[in-house]
């Protein structure tokens, strides 16, 4: 072979090499592909199984009939026989673990209390030791055998079996206790003594988290080659832990979180199943209103085939919703290999999930960014402070209270001057009503007005600000004290829960009020309603005519929002409008103690002193004012002149 048919050759090869490489699937069909395999692999499996119960359905017949005399002992042999071959044709070297006595096993610290079943060699149920349900004597459970199932998938003998651990007896080892914690051994032997996966838990003193670590130890030969992860998965019905279900299920959904990026949920009014196969999964919580079950890895688990779903269980009223999710851990096939994981089952509390590292306590809603700031900075500190002593949180709130009000003073104290600045303006602002009384010189009026109201330096938009500067921390608290873990079940006054609504009386069903209203009085949210429309009573009597012109809606606004909050705020938190109408009593006060101190004299001595001075022109006011000028030159030309 001459260079030149060597040369056209290497071309060709490198082309069609090329063209391979261009044209081939992608990792993402690959995937698809392998998916699609595995489940034919399941369906063929399911298929064989189908006619190998066929098979010895037929044996059975055909033995029955050829033994002669007495039959039943010899049928009963046979059956017993072919249970066994058929538990080896379908376990194989898991025979020996597809039988057994479901054992309960507890490890307790002084925060939780864990049950784990040798079926399965899971968490059976969870129970947290400091927290109550509603009767006060029942033990919160956030899981129990009946509603919780966790289990390692993975396929087997080439495909031809799938395992599920959750259908297999383990054996347990003795609990190991140390001066840090307990430590249990859950494993599930093979046919082969050297062969078996392992589940090894450990609960530290006074902790909220259990270690779980994953041994996989020669089980090359078992495991199916074509096989590179094993799936967790973890169903869970939430069993209800409050006095009102629909509010739990208002805050109950799944988290999960993505390494080395935010957090991220399902929206708790849907019914979802995500695939989260982004990148690695760092999480996955079920979150409940105030409690949380969650699965974590610091390495991560592998994204793909990674899944989480929610249902709402809407017509039961023992169970709030059902969550579930698979995640994968890798496996390489080597002779020994494991896998680190941590649950949680625990309170949503800010504080404490944030101990952890993992961004847990994104989980709890403190509100929108910047508004946050006062929930991290302010509320929390608060509570943190008070939440270990006896002062009861009704009281905790007036002490919040109190400081924001104070923090807030002297915004209240410059609006409450400029207010009174307004009101001692009056008859100047009666002048300039009646000189320009013609609806055509509006535009003048409101020039006229402005030029006062900036030369005696007031605000026109003051009466309004007293109830606007409250709205960036009322926002933060609304989505906080619902969820406060640290206001359940604290009783103040008539109220038995503070993190939840009050009722004096429950009127029972009025479907238009019902749905606008609610079936209950809420007397923390009356007392809110009423303080609030005095408060914009107070406020409007600074409005004068000509505020009104200028807002002329704004009146109207300040009387209609109330009621807006009364429909809400009477099945929400209690603690919220204790706090709203708390802050409406201190603004009174201090509205009051300001009065006596400021008389009008002395202010429209003030204001007659700072009318005096020059009145500084921004470049803004001065371009709207020629611009306002040379309108009104055009509107009064004649027509037909240039």
């Amino acid at each position: 072979m001459d260079r030149n048919s060597l040369i056209g050759l290497v071309l060709i090869g490198g082309i069609l090499i090329g063209w391979l490489l261009l044209n081939g699937p992608s990792n993402e069909e690959l995937r698809k592909q392998k998916i699609k395999q595995d489940s034919l692999a399941r369906v063929e499996l399911a298929e064989k199984a189908k006619a190998e119960a066929a098979v010895v359905a037929a044996k059975i017949a055909a033995d029955t009939v050829v033994v002669k005399g007495d039959t039943s002992k010899q049928v009963i042999i046979n059956i017993d026989s072919i249970k066994k071959v058929n538990l080896q044709n379908k376990y194989r070297d898991f025979t020996a673990a597809a039988a057994g006595e479901n054992k309960n096993i507890v490890l307790e610290n002084e925060k939780i209390k864990i049950t784990l079943q040798t079926k399965g060699g899971s968490i059976a149920a969870a129970e947290l030791k400091e927290y109550t349900r509603p009767d006060k004597k029942t033990k919160v459970e956030l899981f129990n055998a009946d509603s919780s199932r966790q289990a390692l998938i993975f396929l087997a003998y080439n495909n031809t079996l799938q395992v599920h651990t959750d259908s297999l007896y383990f054996t347990a080892g003795d609990i190991k206790k140390t001066a840090e914690g307990q430590a249990l051994s859950m494993r599930l032997q093979t046919s082969n003594p050297g062969s078996y996966l392992e589940y090894v838990y450990v609960l530290k003193n006074n902790d909220y988290m259990v270690d779980c670590k994953i041994n996989v130890v020669n089980m090359q030969a078992i495991i199916s080659p074509n096989t590179d992860q094993l799936a967790f998965a973890w169903k869970m019905l939430t069993p209800s832990q409050e006095a009102h279900i629909e509010k739990e299920r208002q805050g109950s959904t799944v988290y999960w979180k993505f390494k080395e990026e935010d957090s991220d949920y399902i929206n708790p009014g849907k019914d979802e199943e995500k695939s989260i196969n982004e990148a690695p999964v760092e999480w996955v919580a079920f979150k409940q209103q105030f409690f949380t079950a969650a699965v974590i890895s610091e390495k991560g688990f592998m994204k793909d085939g990674s899944i989480v779903r929610t249902q709402a269980k809407n017509n039961s009223l023992t169970y709030v919703k059902s969550f579930g999710t698979e995640l994968g851990i890798p496996y390489n096939h080597n002779a020994t290999e494991n896998f680190n994981m941590k649950f949680y089952f625990g309170p949503n509390q800010y504080n404490v999930l944030k101990t952890y590292g993992v961004e847990l306590e994104t989980m709890i809603n403190i509100g929108w960014p910047v508004f946050n700031l006062i929930n991290k900075w302010l509320v929390i500190p608060v509570f943190n402070a008070f939440n270990n002593s006896t002062v009861n949180f009704g009281i905790i709130i007036i002490i919040l209270t109190i400081i924001i009000k104070t923090l807030l003073f002297p915004i209240a104290w410059k609006t409450y001057m400029s207010s009174s600045k307004m009101r001692v303006l009056k008859p100047e602002l009666d002048v300039i009503n009646k000189k320009f009384s013609d609806p055509g010189d509006a535009m003048k009026k409101n020039q006229e007005s402005m030029a006062l109201y900036k030369k005696a330096g007031a605000s026109p938009f003051s009466g309004c600000i007293p109830a606007l500067i409250q709205f960036p921390i009322l926002i933060a608290l609304l989505n906080f004290f619902p969820a406060s873990i640290e206001l359940r079940q604290k009783a103040f006054l008539w109220a038995d829960d503070l993190s939840t609504y009050d009722s004096v009386w429950t009127f029972g069903h009025v479907p238009v009020i019902n749905s606008i209203y609610g079936d209950h009085v809420s007397l923390f949210a009356l007392l809110m309603f009423v303080s609030t429309i005095i408060y914009t009573w107070m406020n409007s009597k600074f409005y004068t005519p000509a505020n009104q012109q200028q807002m002329p809606g704004m009146k109207f606004m300040m009387y209609f929002m109330p009621f807006i909050f009364l429909s809400f705020m009477n099945s929400y938190s209690s603690g919220l409008s204790w706090y709203y109408f708390l802050a409406n009593v201190i603004t009174f006060i201090q509205t009051w103690a300001m009065r006596k101190f400021v008389s009008d004299e002395k202010l429209r001595a003030q204001i007659d002193e700072h009318m005096k001075k020059p009145v500084k022109k921004s470049g803004f006011t001065a371009r709207l004012e020629e611009m306002a000028r040379q309108r009104q030159q055009m509107q009064a030309k004649p027509k037909g002149k240039k």
